[in-house]
Parts: C-alpha cells; sequence; structure tokens
C-alpha cells in the first residue's frame, strides 16, 4: 500500500491574526489555490487512486472535494484523521468544537487534555490512538492499493510517531507546511519496483515528506501562528 497523505490548503485559523480560537473554518482565497495545486499534481502523477479519505473538518473536506474532482473518485469521511482536540475521549468528534486549547505544547504533557477546559477532552496519546487505529485498519483492508488522505498537520505528526515507534515525549518536530504531500508505504511483503521483497523488521517506508513543488506558482503564504497545545505552528 502506498499512502499519500495531504495536508489541507490555508485555512483562515491559520492565518497570524485570527482572533476567534478554535473554530471549524473553511480555506482562504490561497488555500483554494494551493487545493487545486495538489489535486492537479495528483492526478497528474499517481494514475489509479483506490481511495480518497477525508478528514471531516471543514478545511481539510473542501480540499478533498477539490481532489475528489481531480482523480473523480468520492470522499469517503473519517473522524479519527480529524485534527488534534476535536473529538472526544471515545475518538467521536464534538459536535460543538472546544474554542480554546491549553497554554501548553501537547508534546510536552502528552497525557493531559489539550482542552482542559472541557470534560472528556482528548490528549495527545488519545490523538495517536485514534490516527493509529486508522493507520492499523488501513494495514487490513487496503493492502497493494493507493491511498490519499487529506488531514492536518498534527495527523502526519503522529502518523510519524507510530511508524518510528516513537515514545510518549516526541523530541523533534515534524514540519508540514499546507497543501504538502507526504508519501509512505507499507511494506507488506508484495515486490516492490526492483522485484524485491521486503523481509525486514520495519513495517513502513517514508518516500517523501513535505513535498511541496506543486506550489511553486502559487503566492507564498504569509507567516502563521503558533499553537501551542498541538505543538506546532499551525493546525
Amino acid at each position: 500500500m502506498h499512502l499519500y497523505l495531504i495536508r489541507h490548503g490555508q485555512s483562515l485559523v491559520n492565518l497570524s491574526d485570527w482572533e476567534h480560537g478554535n473554530s471549524d473554518e473553511g480555506l482562504t482565497d490561497l488555500g483554494r489555490e494551493q487545493a487545486h495545486a495538489v489535486a492537479q499534481r495528483l492526478a497528474t502523477v499517481l494514475g489509479r487512486v483506490d481511495v480518497l479519505y477525508a478528514s471531516t473538518m471543514r478545511r481539510a473536506h473542501e480540499t478533498a472535494t477539490v481532489v475528489s474532482a481531480a482523480l473523480a473518485l468520492p470522499i469517503t469521511p473519517d473522524d479519527r484523521i480529524r485534527e488534534i482536540g476535536n473529538n472526544r475521549l471515545d475518538h467521536a468528534p464534538w459536535p460543538d468544537l472546544p474554542s480554546d486549547y491549553g497554554d501548553f505544547w501537547a508534546t510536552s504533557r502528552p497525557f493531559a487534555s489539550v482542552t482542559p477546559t472541557i470534560e472528556q477532552g482528548e490528549s495527545l496519546m488519545h490523538f495517536r490512538t485514534r490516527v493509529g487505529a486508522f493507520l492499523e485498519e488501513l494495514r487490513v483492508e487496503r493492502a497493494g492499493q493507493q491511498v490519499v488522505a487529506v488531514t492536518h498537520g498534527g495527523v502526519v505528526d503522529v502518523v510519524f510517531d507510530h511508524m518510528f515507534n516513537v515514545g510518549p515525549w516526541r523530541h523533534c518536530q515534524v514540519w508540514t507546511s499546507n497543501a504538502s504531500v507526504t508519501q509512505v508505504e507499507l511494506l507488506d511483503g508484495t515486490p516492490d519496483d526492483h522485484g524485491m521483497t521486503h523481509g525486514g523488521p520495519e513495517r513502513w517506508r517514508l518516500h517523501r515528506h513535505n513535498d511541496v513543488a506543486h506550489l511553486d506558482a502559487v503566492p507564498p503564504p504569509a507567516p502563521v501562528r503558533a499553537d501551542g497545545a498541538s505543538g506546532r505552528a499551525t493546525q
């Protein structure tokens, strides 16, 4: 299986002057340009794609809608690949999003709720569990397929935690730009492009991360705000 993780295009919540807290906002004009650029890239280079997943948050869904049209594939929504803090402990999405994250970085307190002002708020470890459940389901149900998932920067972070078997405390920030492409491969025993069957202990192979070559013709974004709860500069 080849999994292509696409971070959503720039959203209103990514703007440095955004003052309305955590809310389910759509794309900016630049974000829509970025979405069209990454959609065209995928349609040009991937050929066959078997399934298109998307986070059910608005900024990811709007990006996925553009990708869906370019790939001529329906969107399969999945709540498990929403951004950190937007689901409950049982992994179900909040009907009304928590307005504020805590005043700490999730990676510094991985077992603490990132939305401490509400009950049943999830921690970084809960977040990693729900994203890990998504990945492990793909291993079983999508072996040998090409999969695209439109999601969030924090999800890409914890995909790496899962693949590299990182403990609770992460010591390296993974930077993921809006509308970037990350490609990972599940080494499931099928021959690769060179006819070799992988028999080592590694389960995953990282091919590329934060690939934004398709954005060369798109204007660069303005500086982004810092988000202390998720441990990222943007969501």
